[in-house]
């Protein structure tokens, strides 16, 4: 990426989202879940019960945000999930649970597409927006390399402390310190409409209304659902990368000796750490990538994605547990390719003043699709075991992208006939 981008404001995009996702918790959520009592169907009610919130509060966040401010909204957000992550510290019962879940999906809404937004519009205003996919990928970048690092530090905590639970505790400490950096943002990108006579128009009636005017643009609409759907795939399976990875801790020989909470404690952030480290670096190339390969990357990575979701059940099956690994850490690789191409796409077709309300139109679709994954994944879980759980929602989903890539294959032939 070209030096001259970045800037002061730059490095605090990038520093947002390392901040972001020192979720020390992230790598250890399901595993502390089991430990807890929890059912995977439970689970799945849970992570369920998190997309509804989200989806239910996710256009309306969005739109509030673009109305009273973006920084606003961002503050909002963290201080939502600081309140849910302490009561997940405090409290140890199901229901309690669910109103700890209900403030993290709240916070999620307000965040989802509120930052994004600042960035489309910081590049707008500085005429660097030809930049955006390399620009979103390089910040983007920082927050996979927040999460390879959150990994390392949970690890630690896990095996210094021999619980889940602290490590709740400490991811608070990193969402007050980006209180601060997002305070230092510049007030300019409060707002789309940077002129007071603007300001008097951005209603929110003005800007619902701008929104359905954009959702009813076919390609929106295409690029939408394109992305929606690889997203709330691995939203909804991500923490069930860690029985995996537990899995493989039993069978260390030179851990053998260690207690399981502990060692698991080292082999999780470790094998996290690698996963970030992977994902990071695909971000930042998902640019070069686009350009090297012919065709439509998002609708390549996609099928893959879901095929490796399909291998990986099938080897866990087997009880073939460091290849399961392999592949579900392939289904990190392609999101990250392919979220900055498709953040970039939606903000070829929008109008800026709307944009954080349009993606969060996205993780409005896909919400309602992880909702459906995740209950589903919990409920075949339990009665069926995991691998078989993945067998079968990877099977559905790539036999429903393949459906329905070859319906619009058959469409535009009869239109280039025509």
């Amino acid at each position: 990426m070209d030096k001259s981008l970045k800037n002061k404001q730059y490095f605090k995009f990038c520093s947002y989202g390392f901040l972001k996702n020192l979720r020390f918790f992230d790598a250890f959520l399901l595993l502390f879940f089991l430990e807890s009592g929890i059912t995977y169907t439970q689970i799945g009610v849970l992570y369920a019960l998190r997309e509804i919130i989200i989806n239910i509060s996710e256009i309306p966040s969005g739109i509030i945000a673009d109305t009273y401010g973006r920084k606003k909204s961002l503050i909002v957000s963290f201080s939502l999930y600081i309140l849910s992550f302490l009561i997940f510290y405090f409290f140890n019962t199901f229901y309690l649970f669910i109103l700890a879940i209900i403030f993290y999906g709240i916070g999620d809404a307000f965040r989802t597409g509120t930052h994004k937004g600042m960035i489309m519009d910081y590049l707008a205003l500085n005429k660097w927006s030809h930049h955006k996919a390399n620009y979103y990928g390089h910040t983007r970048s920082w927050s996979q390399k927040g999460s390879a690092i959150s990994a390392l530090i949970a690890g630690c905590l896990v095996l210094y402390s021999g619980s889940y639970r602290t490590i709740f505790l400490y991811s608070v400490i990193p969402y007050l310190i980006n209180f601060i950096n997002i305070y230092s943002y510049p007030n300019v990108l409060d707002y789309s409409l940077n002129t007071q006579k603007e300001r008097k128009k951005k209603t929110l009636i003005f800007v619902f209304k701008s929104f359905i005017k954009s959702l009813k643009q076919p390609k929106v609409l295409q690029i939408i659902n394109s992305s929606a759907l690889h997203s709330a795939y691995l939203k909804a399976i991500k923490d069930y990368i860690q029985p995996v990875i537990l899995q493989i801790t039993l069978i260390i020989p030179f851990l053998l000796s260690m207690e399981t909470k502990r060692k698991s404690g080292i082999v999780v952030g470790v094998v996290y750490f690698f996963i970030y480290l992977l994902t990071s670096y695909a971000s930042k190339k998902s640019f070069k990538i686009s350009e090297l390969i012919k065709g439509n990357v998002p609708r390549l990575t996609l099928i893959l994605g879901l095929t490796s979701g399909l291998v990986c059940g099938i080897l866990y099956h087997f009880e073939l547990w460091i290849l399961a690994l392999i592949f579900f850490t392939y289904i990190y690789i392609f999101e990250n390719i392919r979220k900055p191409l498709l953040t970039g796409e939606i903000a070829d077709h929008v109008a800026p003043e709307i944009l954080t309300s349009v993606i969060s139109a996205q993780s409005f679709f896909g919400t309602i699709t992880t909702s459906i994954i995740a209950l589903s994944i919990g409920v075949l879980s339990d009665y069926q075991g995991l691998g078989v759980a993945f067998i079968i929602v990877s099977s559905i989903l790539l036999l429903f992208t393949i459906v329905l890539n070859l319906q619009k294959f058959k469409n535009s032939s009869k239109i280039s006939k025509l």
